[in-house]
């Protein structure tokens, strides 16, 4: 197993980052021809998952988010700690801070309009960690 660690400054309040390229950098690094690629982000008010990375869908995907989990709710979490990421923490356990890749012939196993994505839910701009392994 080897593992890689990867850094990506956010802007908070839903921001999405298109990591794919860090990620096939990675694994033409380490020279990988078949295996699985595990990704996990440090944090509870984030989260990794799979996407077309294009303005429109980026847009209506924290459309999406602020429906279901609205910004200036009134969570229990923020009245405990005098806080305002209630809605950060809930989206982060619903998408996961963590997902599998699979590599096939030295490339990551995606369709031609799926990229790998970071989501920053956070209120304020993080330096986030997405922790790589690779199983060969």
């Amino acid at each position: 197993m080897k593992t890689e660690r990867l850094f990506f400054l956010t802007k908070a309040n839903a921001d999405i980052i298109d990591i794919t390229g860090e990620l096939r950098k990675a694994v033409s690094s380490w020279q990988i021809s078949d295996g699985i690629l595990f990704l996990s982000v440090i944090g509870s008010t984030a989260a990794l998952t799979t996407m077309e990375f294009e303005p429109g869908l980026v847009k209506d995907f924290k459309q999406s988010l602020e429906s279901l989990f609205p910004y200036r709710a009134d969570y229990a979490h923020n009245l405990t700690w005098s806080d305002d990421n209630g809605h950060s923490h809930l989206r982060s356990a619903y998408l996961k801070t963590s997902i599998f890749v699979s590599v096939s012939n030295g490339a990551l196993d995606l369709g031609t309009w799926q990229q790998v994505v970071l989501l920053d839910f956070d209120t304020r701009p993080r330096k986030r960690e997405v922790v790589l392994k690779i199983i060969e």
